[in-house]
């Protein structure tokens, strides 16, 4: 049990933990005492009798002119705002611990008469949050916290939150990462994949618990660790098998393509290894023939949709459908300037610039889906098509242009279209032409040129895909990576301020070309 001491200063109302009691309060430690300096009542207390403490407290905030309450400490904080929700004395609340508000002591701050909050720090969403309801925050930390969950996922915002798809958690979760995966079920709308990177029981029981307590359903927990134990799979198959239905949560395991090729190898026999292999030729022969077609078919696919793209943007009235929708913006959005761009919005809303490669057959537009996976098989007009689309990484923002802008498409290599050409990239007589070194991305807010000063083939791996960085130091040890990987030196110097442009694209199952771009405007 705790002893906590209310007291009246100036016009703020103190509440902390009484640790040293006098010898007067020692002598009845086990009731609750009022003297006309100051109050000590145990938690206990407080907790079983909310309204006669709150009634209490209304009118000596009243009799004292009281408007501000200070927490000494965080622990008891979310009590004392249940306590003074409908307190209309009470307008700002002071945390003077040096640790970061949670969001439930946001949720109860918005219920409550209070208008202003000041606090060490709190998450840049709660921020959005409290303004929703005209709360002023004042932070008296510079540096605002954010923990490895919100970091991975791209949370900074409350419309981040709100709008997610898919999450990437990675296991152990901190204390601080559970509180914010908490708080984003509480304001997601949108959730459907949920990323694991390897089994730990404590850590799922905690996300599917999380999940039911704000009712999200249709959830799939994808585990992408190589599972071999019995004991393990079967408790994933027994909660698939009794819950999912329920709850409408299912896991999935998402094994490496190398741990199943070594399984199943295992498994097999010499005769069941013979019929394979005249399988595979069968099949071998068969996709080849097919291969020729896919990408004749492609190739004409493509080049109906580029005709078709020529036609719309001659046809509409650029200019003016810039103009209406420029006029649709709020004060302080950026404004459209590439009327050619924009008029392919009507085609598909997701376009977000024009990429162009000089001597390849990179000269397409670019689209920016909600994840990474909906352009590898759809198009420009959002049909199905295994040549995809060029589609910009979903965490990318060309409004407030992002650090490293990531672009990808398939490699159609027969037919040329889509990447199929950004191999030429590494050929010596098409990287040392300085007329080649120059990438045109021109968004729907500007025109950019980035001049070349990597370009690489790499074993599969995600470490050039960073999009966010701790600071400018950080983001010089990467660039310097992306340099020191390259074919060939351009003599071309980075600083931490630089903004750069990266092309991927598949070289095999094994292997990616990769191109990387310093911004020169």
């Amino acid at each position: 049990m705790k002893k906590i001491l209310i007291k009246i200063q100036d016009n703020s109302l103190v509440v902390k933990e009484r640790i040293k009691l006098s010898t007067e309060y020692k002598s009845i430690l086990n009731t609750n005492v009022i003297s006309c300096n100051e109050l000590v009542f145990s938690d206990d207390y407080i907790e079983n009798n909310k309204k006669i403490v709150a009634t209490f407290l209304d009118e000596l905030t009243k009799n004292y002119n009281v408007d501000t309450i200070i927490l000494e400490n965080n622990s008891f904080a979310l009590l004392f705002l249940d306590i003074l929700k409908n307190n209309k004395q009470i307008r700002t609340v002071i945390f003077k611990e040096e640790c970061p508000i949670t969001f439930h002591m946001c949720e109860q701050i918005m219920k409550s008469y209070i208008k202003s909050v000041n606090c060490y720090t709190l998450q840049p969403f709660m921020i959005e949050y409290l303004d929703k309801y005209e709360i002023v925050v004042e932070s008296r930390n510079e540096i605002l916290f954010l923990s490895n969950f919100m970091i991975e996922n791209n949370l900074n915002k409350f419309s981040s939150l709100f709008y997610k798809i898919s999450l990437k958690i990675d296991f152990p979760m901190s204390n601080q990462d559970e509180q914010d995966f908490e708080a984003f079920c509480k304001i997601n709308k949108y959730l459907k994949v949920i990323d694991v990177n390897a089994i730990n029981k404590n850590d799922l029981e905690f996300l599917i618990t999380t999940l039911k307590k704000n009712n999200k359903k249709n959830i799939k927990i994808v585990i992408h660790e190589n599972i071999n134990n019995p004991e393990t799979i079967e408790y994933l198959k027994k909660f698939n098998k009794r819950k999912s239905k329920k709850y409408k949560i299912i896991f999935k395991l998402a094994y490496s393509n190398e741990y199943l090729r070594n399984n199943i190898f295992k498994q097999a026999n010499i005769n069941i290894l013979k019929t394979c292999s005249y399988l595979i030729l069968f099949i071998v022969i068969f996709t080849f023939g097919f291969v020729f077609y896919d990408n004749y078919t492609a190739m004409k696919n493509v080049n109906d949709i580029q005709e078709k793209i020529t036609q719309v943007i001659q046809i509409n009235d650029s200019e003016k459908i810039m103009t209406e929708l420029n006029e649709d913006k709020e004060e302080d959005d950026k404004l459209y300037v590439n009327a050619d761009i924009v008029s392919l919005i009507q085609e598909n809303p997701e376009t977000i610039g024009w990429l162009k490669v000089n001597n390849t057959n990179i000269d397409y537009p670019v689209v920016q889906g909600v994840d990474n996976e909906y352009y590898l098989k759809h198009n420009y007009y959002l049909e199905e098509d295994n040549s995809g689309w060029v589609f910009m990484d979903y965490r990318n923002n060309t409004e407030y242009l992002s650090d490293n802008i990531i672009i990808y498409a398939h490699n159609r290599y027969h037919s040329g279209v889509m990447f199929g050409t950004l191999q030429n990239t590494l050929r010596y007589s098409w990287y040392t032409n300085p007329e080649n070194q120059i990438i045109s991305f021109r968004t729907l807010y500007e025109d950019l040129n980035y001049q070349i000063f990597s370009i690489y083939k790499i074993s599969v791996t995600t470490d050039y895909m960073r999009v966010l960085f701790a600071d400018d130091t950080d983001k010089l040890n990467f660039y310097t990576m992306l340099k020191d990987r390259s074919i060939y030196d351009f003599g071309i110097e980075l600083s931490g301020n630089d903004k750069i442009i990266t092309l991927s694209t598949c070289a095999d199952e094994n292997n990616r070309y990769v191109v990387h771009a310093v911004l020169k405007n």
